[in-house]
């Protein structure tokens, strides 16, 4: 049996390699987030501080202290640095499929049935795309995994009780140095509710939870006393308001802010097992109705604890809820396993695959009209096509497996679907990557002209243009446009504009399209524009001084 079980971690192991970290550092970090944590990490470390993490040259308090640690390590390991930034989420995301395996074989006691569901969650749209960019999201939910794996542990072994509770809360406390109290809250009321419905409570009436509770303290606590005994209420004030309450009561995104956006984004961002998701959690429900088996309570309760937390708040993104993916992957495999390999082929599961063809046909006859449309934004259609082909190809095949009754190897087909979408990156990234990334434009502004003041630029690109160019920025627009307070000069009206315009000799800037026309009107006839290149959507200007022109 333990032969077995190595032989499906090690499957699983090469293929999270080539799904989730093969090929990262291909595309630069992108706009606006990853260049947001990586030139945290980068200051961090120019101002030598392991603690205190900074942006702009000032302490900022947007998020916990682990990631940038991470950050750190991976540019000492490795040269690339998109790579190196990306690398422990994609290893997190790797260490995350084996947590799934290991929870799902001690849930089902069935290694294929584990397998499966690990591969689920391993080739699953928002899985992959969170594993190969740098967010705090795939580490601290595979903190939160890990934690609730230890906990099903020592519940599922009484013989592993005392390790399984203290793990929980080691893990915990890390979730919470990585996004905040909420890696204790979501694990936490998980496995309350869950022993509640199991009515059995006193599971934690020990003395390993006292244990476990003191191990948390001393571990999660000590730098969030430094933060606050060093910086006080601004720290509290922007980490514990600005950061988790204010988000509770203001949609930073107020078009997601909606009752039916996280129960869309947990089904569709299972993509491809979208339309097997959606019907596992009915036979979940119907379970539960006919056999209330512990696993089941443990993954409905999972699921339930994290879309009730995030349903409530107003702001919303699909990242939120990503904690939920493990159980529903877990849950998905649970449905297709059963319906794939049972003897009277559920009849359901060949409809709703059949349908699940007709979507990815319906896929890239849509892409073949809309690439035409939108070849100026592409600098070659080789990539797109590319895609396109290779969508058809899958989709032929998984419904050619499904027509055949071969349901096992359409689930393989749709395992490697977005994978081999992926692995054609090469072909793809210097077409997108202008239209994602400064570093181009940045690099185009500092290798052919001396910079000698603070570029100017819009919002969206503030963060990559200082971290692509290590120089001050000046931002087109106001202070309320950032959800968080950045330490830098805005400049929020066109008489603002005119006068630091006047102040400079020359002024570089890189701007969206959008701030193009605001700086000409602000700057009239009484200062020279040139538009030195246009990269992606990123203008680069350089405005001179009505005495210096010719």
């Amino acid at each position: 049996m333990a032969g077995k079980h190595l032989r499906y971690i090690l499957i699983l192991s090469v293929l999270s390699y080539f799904f989730l970290i093969f090929g990262n550092g291909l595309m630069s970090l992108t706009n606006p987030d990853e260049v947001f944590y990586a030139q945290t990490a980068k200051e961090m470390s120019e101002h030598r501080s392991w603690l205190t993490p900074y942006l702009f040259g000032a302490p900022q308090f947007e998020k916990p202290v682990l990631l940038y640690w991470l950050v750190r390590a991976g540019f000492a390991l490795f040269d690339n640095q998109s790579f190196a930034a990306r690398f422990f989420p994609a290893l997190f995301g790797c260490f995350g499929v084996i947590a799934a395996y290991l929870l799902a074989v001690m849930g089902f006691h069935n290694e294929k049935k584990a397998f499966v569901s690990s591969l689920t969650l391993l080739s699953s749209g928002l899985y992959i795309g969170l594993s190969r960019t740098l967010f705090t999201d795939m580490i601290f939910s595979v903190f939160i995994l890990f934690s609730l794996v230890s906990f099903y542990w020592g519940y599922s072994r009484k013989d592993r009780k005392g390790v399984g509770i203290v793990l929980f809360f080691i893990f915990s406390s890390l979730a919470v140095l990585t996004k905040g109290p909420l890696g204790f809250l979501i694990p936490s009321l998980i496995v309350l509710i869950f022993l509640s419905l199991r009515r059995d409570l006193g599971f934690l009436s020990c003395g390993y939870s006292l244990w476990g509770l003191g191990i948390f303290i001393a571990a999660a606590f000590p730098w969030y006393i430094f933060m606050i005994s060093r910086y006080g209420a601004s720290f509290t004030h922007e980490f514990f308001y600005n950061d988790h309450i204010r988000r509770l009561l203001t949609a930073e995104h107020a078009g997601n802010d909606t009752w039916y956006f996280y129960p869309y984004s947990m089904v569709g961002c299972m993509f491809p097992w979208s339309l097997f998701t959606l019907a596992a959690l009915i036979v979940l429900a119907m379970k539960l109705r006919r056999d209330r088996n512990a696993f089941s309570i443990f993954l409905v309760s999972w699921i339930s604890v994290v879309f009730v937390i995030f349903q409530s708040a107003h702001s919303k993104l699909v990242s939120y809820v990503f904690p939920a993916f493990p159980a529903l992957a877990i849950m998905t495999g649970d449905y297709v396993f059963d319906a794939a390999s049972s003897k009277s082929r559920s009849r359901i599961f060949y409809i709703l695959s059949i349908f699940m063809a007709a979507v990815l046909f319906a896929i890239p006859v849509a892409a073949i009209f809309l690439v035409p449309k939108y070849s100026s934004y592409l600098s070659s259609r080789t990539a797109p096509y590319a895609v396109i082909g290779l969508l058809f190809l899958f989709s032929a095949l998984f419904l050619f497996f499904v027509l055949s009754r071969r349901l096992m190897k359409a689930i393989a087909t749709l395992v490697f679907l977005i994978p081999a979408i992926w692995f054609i990156a090469p072909f793809a990234h210097r077409g997108i990557e202008p239209y994602i990334s400064s570093k181009l434009a940045s690099e185009y502004l500092m290798q052919n002209h001396e910079v000698a003041n603070p570029i100017v630029c819009s919002k969206f690109i503030a963060r990559g243009v200082r971290y692509y160019t290590d120089k001050e920025i000046v931002v087109l627009g106001s202070p309320k446009d950032f959800f968080s307070p950045h330490p830098v000069t805005y400049l929020d009206s066109d008489k603002e504009v005119e006068d630091y315009l006047r102040d400079q000799k020359v002024t570089y800037c890189i701007l969206d399209k959008s701030s193009i026309e605001r700086i000409k009107r602000a700057a009239d006839k009484q200062f020279r524009l040139s538009v030195l290149k246009t990269i992606g959507d990123e203008y680069i200007l350089e405005i001179t001084h009505g005495e210096l022109m010719p």
